[in-house]
């Protein structure tokens, strides 16, 4: 039996070109557009292993990831990036990613890395690999004590505030009322120390919680 992958990407451009080098040896059971639409085709299709984009529309890639492990711990999940930066690999391999992929490299590695991931080892892109030894720059240290200062909900929260949703949108989306969004908005301006919609879109861009990064 073929393993089952599950895609997520909102560019099809991308998800067909990695359908096509999946399709002899895998069982593509479905593709997603956004972070909720893998949560639910997650639920749905119980792959083996889920590709996914770290810049995701509603809910970013590792904030889905981190929702679908909590109900399907097995799932191997790989994350493709367009970015080399070492500090994105930090929160990704947290949330217990096996594979780091840069996506101008996805097509010749792909299935290189799959192979490894199935013969239980992880696989890191040699671009970041390289890296590796960096992981200690300010920069990464000061973006996980900035996010460790919001929950899981709140940074889902604020993602979809940044995009420009209402309270009303957020919530229902999230299945909360719109006064909850705005209780949750008003802890994350106070856990931040700023107040504006601006500088919430500023942090959220700078620390790579939403998809506009």
């Amino acid at each position: 039996m073929k393993p089952r992958v599950l895609l997520a990407d909102d560019h099809k451009i991308v998800t067909d070109g990695l359908a096509h080098i999946l399709e002899p040896d895998y069982d593509l059971v479905g593709v997603a557009t956004n972070g909720l639409e893998l949560i639910d085709a997650a639920a749905k299709y119980r792959p083996d292993v889920i590709i996914v984009d770290i810049s995701m529309p509603l809910l970013n890639g590792i904030e889905a990831a981190t929702r679908i492990k909590k109900s399907d711990a097995q799932v191997k999940i790989v994350f493709l990036t367009m970015h080399s930066e070492v500090s994105y690999i930090e929160k990704a391999m947290a949330v217990g990613a096996v594979g780091f992929l840069l996506k101008h490299s996805a097509s010749t590695e792909l299935l290189i890395a799959l192979q490894e991931i199935f013969a239980g080892r992880k696989y890191v892109s040699p671009l970041i690999e390289s890296g590796l030894g960096i992981c200690n720059e300010p920069e990464s240290h000061i973006r996980n004590e900035a996010l460790a200062k919001l929950s899981s909900r709140q940074i889902e929260v604020l993602q979809f505030l940044v995009e420009g949703k209402t309270a009303k949108e957020v919530g229902e989306i999230l299945y909360i009322s719109p006064r909850t969004v705005e209780f949750h908005k008003n802890n994350i301006s106070n856990s931040l120390g700023i107040h504006t919609i601006a500088e919430l879109v500023q942090f959220a861009i700078k620390y790579r919680i939403t998809s506009r990064a």
